[in-house]
């Protein structure tokens, strides 16, 4: 599935069985949220903290999953062609960052 597509899904998913979009700050708090939901698993999964037992249930695939979702309404609410944003944010890194990382000694 391209962006575009996931963008075209999305927005009939809202209008179809969502009702509408949250507005923007609405889904901000939600996108905020979710993004915290991913962080707990990875602390638990790939940090030190132990899990609960209300953690066992969770998936980092599906977790991610709503991540998108939510940036994707927002984006479809503010207007954002996410397959143009993406392309174009590749080439900003890329003209930013093309001896960045080969020169840190860190890596």
């Amino acid at each position: 599935m391209t962006l575009e597509e996931a963008q075209k899904k999305v927005d009939h998913w809202i209008k179809t069985i969502g009702v509408r979009y949250f507005d923007e700050m609405t889904n901000m708090a939600l996108l905020v949220e979710e993004v915290g939901e991913v962080a707990r698993i990875m602390a638990r999964t790939y940090g030190e903290q132990s899990s609960k037992e209300s953690d066992l249930n969770k998936q980092l695939p599906d977790e991610l999953a709503d991540v998108l979702f939510v940036l994707i309404c927002i984006a479809n609410q503010t207007g954002i062609d996410l397959t143009e944003a993406f392309s174009k944010n590749l080439i900003k890194k890329t003209d930013r960052d093309a001896n960045r990382h080969k020169s840190n000694p860190k890596l």
